[in-house]
């Protein structure tokens, strides 16, 4: 019963209390709990979707019977209504599990304190984006078969088959929003798992614990990362070493957080009930700014090969791709439109053109240094390199 805003407040302080932590007293173990819910959650999904491909889902009603499973969605869809150009959206919607700036900096700044031994990072990196590729097919499995298995209606009624997927994504703003894409994949997956007879209430719930865990781990990582690139700037400008102590560094995470979150996302009165959605203002950018970073991260990576004069050209490629498709998103989102939507600026969101022009502003920056410097980089360690 407690308004969100509370459970906002709530949320930081424990993300400020595991920020500042060792890793291995809280994140660690936190983390492995985690992972035992969601191979947990994993197994149940994969069970129930191959007794559901056997026998039919759950019956959507007392005495139904059981409604078979079938892709749902259309094969091809040619225009959706309000939907943008397929591409470079495309790029931004599904490849936060395939290449993440998130996860890079995740990398490198909490798993790598977590390795036995150097050589672990290969599995231990490679095994992952292999989990969450198939974390990610059973995600779309969901989405366009297990809501065919049956969810309410606007009647009340259950819908099945081609009538429910139709509900759900009628048109590209109704299937928009951090809210409705997560509750397609909530529906789709509970109905698996409730083929296996499990009650549907029970099932939802199992799968909203499975998001909020994602939810969670991402939380207090996100924060403990911030924490570290604010001490890292602190540490290269005097003016600012003050925030070089990890609990001031750590303020300057959550604080900002906190302020942004007490903003009304949907406008209104800031009353204590109608604030704690401010997050979701922010939310269109995260697909660009994520493959962005993931852009730079492939840069970084170019250089530090280069520089001890290893092969970059399996590099190029892709690097050239996750800094031209993202920015190209971001403009159209920022200045031109997206097809199915006016631009920031003709909405007049002027909060979004800022961090988005910004972000634009500096990617720019770093491909142009990184031009300038290329060419004398090669074989030049860094001042705090280890030779060999």
């Amino acid at each position: 019963d407690l308004p969100t805003m509370a459970w906002v407040l709530l949320l930081l302080a424990y993300a400020s209390i595991a920020s500042v932590l060792p890793v291995w007293s809280l994140l660690q173990p936190r983390d492995y709990i985690n992972a035992l819910q969601l191979l947990t959650a994993l197994g149940l999904v994969v069970v129930g979707l191959a007794v559901a491909a056997l026998l039919g889902g759950a019956p959507p009603t007392p005495g139904a019977a059981r409604p078979a499973l079938e892709i749902a969605a259309p094969i091809v869809q040619w225009h959706p209504q309000g939907a943008p150009m397929i591409l470079p959206f495309l790029f931004i919607t599904i490849a936060c599990g395939a290449c993440s700036g998130f996860h890079c900096l995740v990398s490198s700044g909490t798993s790598s304190k977590q390795l036995a031994r150097e050589t672990d990072a290969s599995l231990i990196g490679y095994g992952s984006m292999l989990t969450e590729g198939f974390l990610a097919t059973l995600v779309i499995l969901a989405c366009v078969a297990g809501i065919g298995l049956g969810i309410p209606g606007g009647d009340g009624t259950a819908l099945t088959g081609e009538a429910a997927w139709a509900h759900r994504y009628e048109s590209w703003s109704a299937a928009g929003g951090l809210a409705s894409k997560v509750a397609a994949f909530v529906d789709g997956a509970a109905n698996f798992v409730a083929a296996l007879g499990v009650p549907g209430t029970v099932a939802v719930a199992l799968m909203g614990v499975l998001v909020a865990s994602f939810a969670g781990t991402t939380l207090d990582t996100a924060c403990r990362i911030q924490r570290y690139v604010v001490q890292e700037v602190a540490r290269t400008t005097p003016a600012l070493g003050w925030l070089n102590n990890r609990y001031a560094a750590t303020l300057v995470a959550v604080l900002p957080a906190g302020l942004l979150a007490a903003i009304p996302a949907g406008g209104g009165a800031w009353t204590w009930e109608n604030t704690g959605t401010g997050g979701l203002i922010l939310w269109p950018l995260f697909g660009a700014t994520n493959q962005l970073l993931a852009g730079l991260a492939f840069l970084v990576i170019a250089f530090h090969l280069w520089r001890r004069r290893r092969p970059v050209w399996f590099l190029a490629l892709p690097m050239a791709f996750m800094l031209v498709i993202p920015m190209w998103a971001m403009l159209a989102q920022v200045a031109f439109g997206t097809g199915g939507e006016a631009s920031w600026i003709a909405q007049g969101r002027w909060l979004l053109v800022a961090i988005g022009a910004a972000t634009i502003a500096l990617e720019a920056w770093m491909i142009v240094e990184a031009v300038r410097l290329f060419p004398r980089a090669r074989g030049i360690l860094e001042l705090d390199a280890v030779a060999g």
